[in-house]
């Protein structure tokens, strides 16, 4: 394991337009220093939107590619989640896609039934851990965020990011399951959101925040638009994890 520098991009989406999307993150990521992983928010080609037969690409459409290509120049990971259409289905999916063209994906597992999210995408079935630099780590997409169960740390995880978006009516909720999750998985946890408004009326505040295995924030970014970057240290998981051994005493 060594430092893990993570990035989390928080921006204004333009609602149901991927083209312009993936040419406003080419543009904020011009620039970036170097890091070793990208994260997006949820649907970070579209906005949160449920018009997935107009919208939705194959998983070799243009935003998949753009995240590949993306990952190459900047030599480190890109995450983020974007509706996908395969086997005449449609899924929530987030693509994890490192330098080298490996590709990892989750399908959102909790789908927002409050929007009619469950009429629309195909539920995912199995957690995604992926290991990066040492680290051990878990994509989850928003809504995942309200069900421990489904984030509970049985796999040793060492960072769970969260991609959302997150209304700024229910912040509160965001703000405070984000710290919990940290605190009883000991973990380092990101939540990234976006900000602004979508085309649905729904407003976002943003609170992209990066949280450390004791429930500290170490990051927070309120509502400005920005690419902030963190670096994690090597083994701090490990350090905590043996001052506080509370992960020993969980229920099976």
């Amino acid at each position: 394991m060594r430092d893990l520098r993570l990035t989390l991009v928080q921006e204004h989406l333009f609602w149901e337009d991927p083209r312009a999307n993936l040419a406003h993150f080419t543009q904020v990521l011009e620039g970036l220093e170097a890091t070793d992983v990208i994260v997006l928010p949820e649907m970070f080609n579209t906005g949160f939107s449920m018009q997935a037969g107009q919208l939705a690409e194959t998983p070799d459409g243009p935003s998949v590619t753009w995240m590949a290509e993306t990952a190459r120049s900047r030599e480190a990971v890109v995450a983020g989640s974007l509706m996908i259409r395969e086997n005449n289905r449609f899924y929530n999916r987030l693509y994890w896609i490192q330098p080298d063209g490996q590709l990892f994906s989750y399908d959102k597992r909790h789908l927002f039934s409050l929007a009619g999210e469950h009429q629309v995408f195909e539920a995912g079935t199995t957690r995604l851990v992926v290991e990066w630099q040492g680290w051990r780590i878990t994509p989850l997409i928003c809504y995942d965020l309200r069900f421990p169960v489904w984030s509970r740390n049985t796999d040793g995880v060492d960072l769970m990011i969260y991609v959302a978006n997150w209304p700024v009516r229910r912040a509160l909720a965001w703000n405070a399951l984000l710290r919990a999750r940290a605190i009883e998985n000991i973990c380092w946890v990101a939540g990234v959101n976006r900000i602004g408004e979508d085309g649905a009326g729904d407003t976002y505040n943003g609170d992209t925040v990066l949280i450390d295995p004791v429930g500290k924030p170490v990051l927070e970014t309120a509502d400005r638009a920005g690419v902030f970057t963190f670096v994690l240290p090597a083994n701090s998981v490990s350090e905590f994890r043996t001052r506080l051994p509370f992960l020993n005493d969980r229920d099976l």
